[in-house]
Order: C-alpha cells, then structure tokens, then sequence
C-alpha cells in the first residue's frame, strides 16, 4: 500500500524476539508503518507548514484535504487547486514523500486562526470544554432530521470494519474509520496509526470524490470518540456516527449540541446511544430493551 506516489509502504517488516510457551525464537514481524507527515499550505507566493502529524503512508494527499477541510481552511475540493509531494531533491528521496504541498485556488480565502491550537499541546493551555463547543457553535449549525435507520443494522457494522481492514490484518496495529450506506454496506475505508487522520482520509476521499456532505451516511470508528473526531464527523455532515468503544464527556456534548446520534460500545451485539435516538424507530429500541435489560457500558 503506498502513497500518491509515494515510497514507504504501510506495512515494514521488524525483527522481533518471540517468546512462546518457554522457548523463544528469533522472527521477522510486520509492523503499521508510521512517518511525520508535513502539510505545507501555498496560496500566492507564499508557502506556510500549518501541521505535522504521525500518520501511516497512503492516501496522503486525502488526509491533508481532509485536514483542511475539518479545520475550516478549505469549504470544498474546488478550494484546492493542485496538490504534491515536495519536489525538492535535496532533502532526501525518502525524505520528500513526507511533505505535501497543498496550492489553494486564487478564490480561496483561508482562515488560519483554527490552526493555533495544534501548537499548544500542553493540558494547560487554558481552553476549556464549553470554550470549545462555543468555537464549533460559530462554524457549524446542527444537524437536523435527515437519515433514520434501524438499530439492528449497526450491529452488523463492527465485523463489517474489521473484516475490510486489510493493513491491520498484516499488523494487528491500525485504527479505521468507515462509511456506511443506510442499508448498512461499506462505501469506503480508511486506516491510520492514528484515529484522526484515519477519520482525515475518509473525509478528504469524500470531498475529492464530491460527496460531502454526508448527510446519508453512518460512520464508524475502531476505537473511542472523541471531541476532535465528533468535530471532524460534523463539518462532514454525518448524522450517525458509532463508536466500538467508549465516547468522551465533549464527545457527548458535540452529539446533543448539534443534533448529531452517538453510538458507543458498539460491540458483541449491544450498543448505548448517548444522544440522537430520534434517528432510531423508538418501538424497536423499546422491544430491544426490554429483551436484553439495561447496557451495562463495559
């Protein structure tokens, strides 16, 4: 699996000490590949780094649109006028796959002022939880009726996304994030080290391929959710989105603010949903409870 282009696969080979019922071997391993990732903006005659992040290689051109467009630097693909990898050969072969410049359209008009807050990294920075929503409030507006689907269907989900993870399969180390239709078939996957940027290409791949918002999709992720991600999940337009594991308090509040439904525990036939159950028929969810009893959360 490789980039645009690029030259480091997601899957490189270790070499490992395996211990095994008393008696250890030496093996060769295959581990998720994991490199820096620089996103250059050029608009005119200036070019600006605007993050650095972690990521697995591939579809790195579609985690830097789906970067942009999270973070509101970019409101669509037609924004984004040509994109690449660095073409400065002085720098190192390998080296220049982990730049992409990203030239923005002579119409676009960048707000950079979201970008600040990936340089403080600190737990002390000083923003706090209702900061946060009241930033997103500014951006976004709730998501309003749309799709309803059958709370049976999520059930299937998980297995669906595991079994479409062909880079975790080699490596047992990768998160994804995934698109479902309301009928409950997969559109398309993505998968990262990192659960954002895994989010980033599916949301970047959706917005080349022009189909934000994505107002008639369930997203569902490998592991937990989080503020970013539910922030992410709401610029895109999705109005259900599932997690296998735990939500976060602000993860919580980014659903019921904005009209989004957030399913966690999606797992072993059970799930909870934390806000959004109109988008679910209520007879069913009753005769489900009433079945199984109260989700237990773990």
């Amino acid at each position: 699996m490789m980039g645009e282009g690029g030259r480091v696969g997601a899957v490189v080979r270790a070499e490992a000490l395996a211990y095994e019922g008393g008696q250890s071997v030496v093996r060769v391993d295959s581990v998720a590949a994991e490199e820096p990732l620089e996103i250059r903006l050029l608009l005119g005659g200036e070019t600006r780094t605007i993050a650095i992040t972690m990521r697995t290689p591939g579809a790195d051109f579609e985690l830097a649109t789906g970067f942009l467009f999270g973070e509101g630097v970019i409101s669509s693909g037609a924004d984004v006028s040509a994109i690449s990898y660095c073409v400065d050969r002085t720098i190192g072969e390998e080296q220049r796959y982990n730049i992409v410049n990203v030239r923005l359209a002579p119409r676009a008009r960048p707000d950079l002022r979201p970008l600040e807050r990936h340089f403080f990294t600190s737990s002390a920075c000083g923003v706090c939880g209702k900061a946060a929503l009241e930033a997103l409030a500014i951006r976004r507006k709730p998501l309003r009726g749309g799709l309803t689907v059958d709370p049976k269907l999520l059930l299937g989900l998980p297995d669906k996304l595991r079994s479409a993870q062909g880079v975790f399969d080699a490596t047992g180390g990768l998160h994804a994030a995934g698109l479902f239709d309301p009928n409950g078939a997969l559109v398309e996957l993505r998968e990262d080290v990192g659960r954002h940027n895994a989010l980033d290409k599916l949301i970047g791949w959706s917005l080349l391929q022009g189909h934000i918002p994505l107002s008639e999709s369930v997203l569902v992720f490998s592991g937990r959710a989080s503020y970013e991600l539910m922030q992410k999940a709401l610029v895109a337009g999705v109005p259900i989105v599932c997690a296998v594991s735990a939500p976060s308090s602000l993860a919580v509040a980014v659903a019921q603010e904005f009209g989004m439904t957030l399913v966690g525990f999606l797992r072993d036939s059970r799930f909870n949903v934390y806000a959004g159950q109109n988008r679910f028929d209520p007879s069913l969810l009753e005769a489900d409870r009433a079945k199984a009893g109260p989700p237990s959360g773990r």
